[in-house]
C-alpha cells in the first residue's frame, strides 16, 4: 500500500471526521459553533478531496463500479436515517486483505475488500459503515483540532500519517508517532476512545433505523476483538485504527440486550459482491477450485447463486469461457436477478467476439435497472466494440443528462469521439472527467488542446472558451485560499 505524504494525509483512521452535529454524547466538549468556525466543513470537504487524488491513483485502489455501487447503495441508506447527515457521502474501496475501514474528511469513507470478505452478513458490514458515518456526522475531526488548538495541526498530521501508516506497517506507524512527539499523540489517541464510543452508540441508532441487525455490530466487533488475541502481533488494521475495549463491548450489549430480536437476510448484491471479490482473490486456478468446491459440498452460505456466479468470475479469469457460460446457465434456471449477472453475461459474449449479443444483453437489462452505471459503462464499451460509436455517443449523452456528474461517463465519450475524429470534443469530454476528479490543471490543458484543435464550429468553440474561462478561475480562486498543511 503506498504511504501518502503528509501533505495529502489527513486520514484519522479512527475516523475522526467532519459534518454538522446537532448533538454531542456524554463526556465530550459542546463545541457549538466554534468548531465549525475554525475547521469548517468546507475545509474539511477541501482536504478530503485532495487526498481522494493520491488515493485514485494508488494501485490498490479498486475501480470497480459494481462494487463502488454497491458501497454506495448500502452507505447512502444507512446515511439517510442519521438525523445528523447534512452532506453527501462517498464511499470506496481498495483492494487489500487486511480488515480495516476508514472515514476522511468530508464524508469520505473507504473500505478493504479484506474487511467485506470477512464480514460474515450484510448487517456486520452495514455496522462499519454506521460506525463511520457517526465519526462523519460527529465532526470528530473538527472537535479534536478544536480540543489541539490550531497550533497543534502538526501533531494533528502526525498522528494521522501514523494512524493510516498502521493500515500496512505497524514500524511505519511507530517510526510516524515518534517524530510527531509521543506524548501529545497519545492523549489524542486517547480522545479518540471517546468518539469510538460515541460513534458507537450513534451507529447503532443508525443500524437499527436502516432495518438491519443491530446484533451485526457487536458480533463482528468480538471476532475482531478475538482475531486480535490469537495474532496479537498482527492485530487487524481496524483494532489498530479503532481502539476496541472491553467496555466499548460490553456498553453495546448492553444496548443490544434492550433491542427486539431482528433477523435481517442479507441482499443478493451483498452475496455477489463478495462472490466477485473472492474470485479475484489468488491464481484463477485457485478460486475455481475453491468455488468448485462450495458446489461440491453444496455449501452455499444462503445463496446458490452467488457461488455460480463467483465460479463463473473464476472461470472467466482463467478463459474457460465454455465453462463459464455453464454457469451463466445455471443462473438463468435459478432466476436470479442482478445487474451484476447481465454484465458478467455481456462480458462472456464480448470475450467470445459477440459483441453485437452483449449490446443486447445490455440494452435489455438498462430499462430493468436504469440507475446502474456498470450497465451503462458496459453498454458504451459494447457499441465501441461493435463499431458503433455513433450509437455509443448517443448513450453518453443520454446519460450525462441524468448523470452530469460521472466522470467515468465523460471519459468513455472523450474515447468515443476520438473514434469519430472528433478532437475538440474529445479534449472537451476529457476535460470535464479530469475537472470531475479535481485534477483541474489537466482539465485546463485539455480544454486549452481542444482550442486548438480546429474542427468545431463556433457554438462548440465558444462553449469551451467559457469553460476554459471557467476552470481558470477555480484555478486562481484556489491559489489564494489558505495552503494544506505540509
Amino acid at each position: 500500500m503506498k504511504f501518502y505524504p503528509l501533505a495529502s494525509t489527513l486520514i484519522l483512521g479512527f475516523g475522526i471526521l467532519s459534518a454538522p452535529a446537532l448533538s454531542v454524547a456524554d463526556g465530550l466538549p459542546d463545541l457549538g459553533e466554534a468548531a465549525q468556525a475554525e475547521f469548517s466543513p468546507a475545509m474539511e470537504r477541501r482536504i478530503g478531496e485532495s487526498v481522494m487524488l493520491d488515493i485514485r491513483r494508488d494501485p490498490a485502489w479498486l475501480d470497480d463500479p459494481e462494487v463502488t455501487s454497491y458501497l454506495n447503495r448500502l452507505g447512502n441508506r444507512l446515511a439517510a436515517q442519521s438525523a445528523e447527515a447534512r452532506q453527501e457521502f462517498e464511499f470506496f474501496a481498495l483492494r487489500d486483505t487486511t480488515l480495516n475501514a476508514f472515514a476522511m474528511p468530508g464524508g469520505f469513507i473507504g473500505v478493504h475488500t479484506g474487511l467485506i470478505l470477512a464480514a460474515a452478513s450484510e448487517s456486520e458490514l452495514a455496522s462499519v459503515l454506521a460506525h463511520e458515518i457517526s465519526h462523519v456526522t460527529q465532526r470528530h475531526l473538527a472537535r479534536l483540532v478544536n480540543k489541539s488548538g490550531q497550533g497543534q495541526v502538526t501533531s494533528l498530521l502526525a498522528l494521522a500519517v501514523a494512524i493510516l501508516a498502521a493500515r500496512s506497517s505497524p514500524d511505519l506507524a511507530m517510526g510516524a508517532a515518534m517524530a510527531g512527539q509521543g506524548a501529545a499523540i497519545q492523549n489524542q489517541l486517547n480522545y479518540s476512545r471517546d468518539f469510538e464510543r460515541e460513534a458507537d452508540r450513534f451507529g447503532l441508532g443508525v443500524l437499527e433505523r436502516s432495518g438491519f441487525d443491530i446484533r451485526g455490530m457487536s458480533s463482528f466487533f468480538e471476532r475482531l476483538q478475538k482475531f486480535g488475541r490469537l495474532y496479537e502481533n498482527n492485530a487487524p488494521g481496524y483494532l489498530r485504527t479503532h481502539p476496541l475495549t472491553t467496555e466499548r463491548l460490553a456498553d453495546m450489549g448492553n444496548r443490544i440486550q434492550s433491542r427486539p430480536y431482528r433477523q435481517v437476510a442479507d441482499s443478493l448484491e451483498f452475496q455477489l459482491v463478495r462472490a466477485k471479490l473472492r474470485a479475484q482473490d489468488g491464481t484463477p486456478r485457485d478460486a475455481v477450485t475453491e468455488f468448485e468446491a462450495r458446489l461440491k459440498d453444496r455449501s452455499f452460505a444462503g445463496s446458490e447463486a452467488a457461488v455460480r456466479y463467483g465460479l463463473a468470475q473464476a472461470q472467466l479469469r482463467e478463459r474457460n469461457l465454455a465453462a463459464a457460460e455453464k454457469q451463466m446457465g445455471e443462473l438463468r434456471r435459478l432466476k436470479a436477478v442482478s445487474p451484476m449477472i447481465e454484465t458478467l453475461a455481456a462480458q462472456l459474449r464480448l470475450k467470445q467476439g459477440d459483441a453485437a449479443g452483449a449490446v443486447k444483453i445490455l440494452r435489455d437489462a438498462q430499462p430493468r435497472f436504469p440507475q446502474e452505471r456498470a450497465i451503462a459503462y458496459g453498454l458504451v464499451e459494447s457499441l465501441l466494440e461493435a463499431r458503433q460509436p455513433q450509437q455509443a455517443i448517443k448513450v453518453t449523452e443520454d446519460e450525462l443528462l441524468n448523470y452530469p456528474s460521472d466522470a467515468k461517463m465523460h471519459a468513455l465519450q472523450a474515447q468515443t469521439w476520438s473514434l469519430l475524429g472528433r478532437r475538440l470534443q474529445q479534449h472537451r469530454a476529457q476535460a470535464e472527467s479530469y475537472a470531475l476528479l479535481g485534477q483541474v490543471p489537466q482539465a485546463v490543458e485539455q480544454l486549452e488542446l481542444a482550442q486548438k484543435a480546429g474542427d468545431g464550429n463556433f457554438y462548440e468553440q465558444s462553449q469551451v472558451d467559457s469553460r476554459l474561462r471557467e476552470l481558470k478561475k477555480r484555478l486562481a480562486d484556489e491559489a489564494k485560499q489558505p495552503k494544506l498543511p505540509k
